[in-house]
């Protein structure tokens, strides 16, 4: 290097950009954090850089490239990075025949932590070379194809895997309560929404319980108190022959008495006995019925009673109910239940 550019320690611009003759040129100690002003500098000839003592941590190899003469480097004494951002400079070190890195298998990791005092030509990269882009491909493809089929299955077989889905729960229900062959303490359990209380009250349990003698079980009398409303929903269904839903549009908006017809649905499958009885306070179009209500078409395809339908003739309508309640269950038992069926 001249003279005339030793100890200029207020120096901060410096224009290479014609100075393409220099045989040397030593920056070192200057807190150097990139090379790549050497792109641009037009140093054909430069043959001997010094870099030693700067900030270096990752280094562009393609700065080094714009320097077709350079035969003499030294970067001792720099912060290295050992990951995948200087893997270029590193195979640059290995493969070149022409520049001498001076101490290059000495040079030492700063960061990551992990790698700290590692030689930085023995980092591993073979992490670096994952195509990410072949990855992304590979994972929306499978991304959209599982998409497909679960629309597929979803809009065809979403009735038969439920049914699947819901006969394997029922069976893991009852392997772990043990309920299988266990007395029943009521006729039926009448699982029904606040706003039907009414008319279960008044209409249900004169003619029922009143006239006919069944015992029923009720939320609001028959629950034990202090147990947790589960405990007391699953108890009252498998301690009860039947259960009774008395289905109106609040009902489908419960969260309750959907845990109550789930439940109900679990036992309807697991012992294939008709132990639901579902009676509708309006008509409700099957498009808007859950897909608890629907199960029961799939698997027993059994008529539904209507209180609408039953218009004056009630007595007919609690006839039927009487005749529901007297089945022992098997699906063949109660041929002519009601009044209409479900059109799907």
């Amino acid at each position: 290097m001249p003279e005339d550019f030793r100890n200029l320690s207020s120096l901060r611009s410096l224009d290479l950009e014609k100075d393409t003759y220099y045989d040397k040129l030593d920056l070192s100690n200057n807190k150097l954090r990139y090379l790549d002003f050497l792109g641009g500098a037009n140093l054909l000839t430069l043959r001997w850089l010094k870099l030693n003592g700067n900030e270096l941590s990752v280094i562009n190899e393609t700065a080094l490239q714009c320097l077709p003469a350079l035969t003499y480097l030294d970067l001792n004494n720099n912060p290295l990075t050992c990951e995948c951002s200087n893997v270029g400079f590193k195979q640059w070190v290995q493969s070149n025949n022409q520049t001498q890195v001076v101490n290059g298998h000495q040079y030492i990791c700063a960061f990551p932590v992990s790698q700290n005092g590692n030689k930085f030509l023995d980092f591993d990269t073979s992490s670096c070379w994952i195509d990410a882009g072949f990855f992304c491909f590979v994972f929306s493809t499978c991304l959209i194809l599982f998409t497909l089929l679960a629309s597929f299955f979803y809009h065809f077989l979403r009735w038969q895997l439920a049914y699947a889905y819901y006969l394997f729960l029922a069976l893991v229900y009852d392997k772990r309560r043990g309920r299988k062959g266990s007395s029943h303490h009521y006729d039926a359990f009448v699982s029904y929404n606040v706003y039907d209380e009414a008319w279960v009250y008044e209409e249900m349990l004169p003619v029922l319980e009143g006239e006919q003698g069944w015992k029923l079980c009720l939320h609001h009398r028959d629950f034990e108190p202090g147990k947790p409303i589960v405990e007391n929903i699953t108890d009252a269904i498998y301690g009860s022959r039947k259960t009774i839903c008395v289905i109106s549009r609040h009902y489908l908006q419960s969260e309750w008495c959907s845990r109550e017809i789930q439940m109900a649905s679990y036992r309807l499958f697991d012992e294939q006995d008709d132990v639901l009885i579902l009676l509708f306070m309006e008509d409700i179009p099957a498009c808007e019925l859950s897909l608890y209500y629907r199960m029961r078409s799939l698997v027993k395809r059994r008529t539904y009673l209507s209180w609408p339908q039953a218009g004056q003739h009630t007595g007919v309508f609690w006839q039927n109910v009487r005749r529901a309640l007297m089945t022992p269950g098997s699906p063949t038992d109660n041929p002519t239940m009601s009044f209409f069926q479900i059109q799907e």
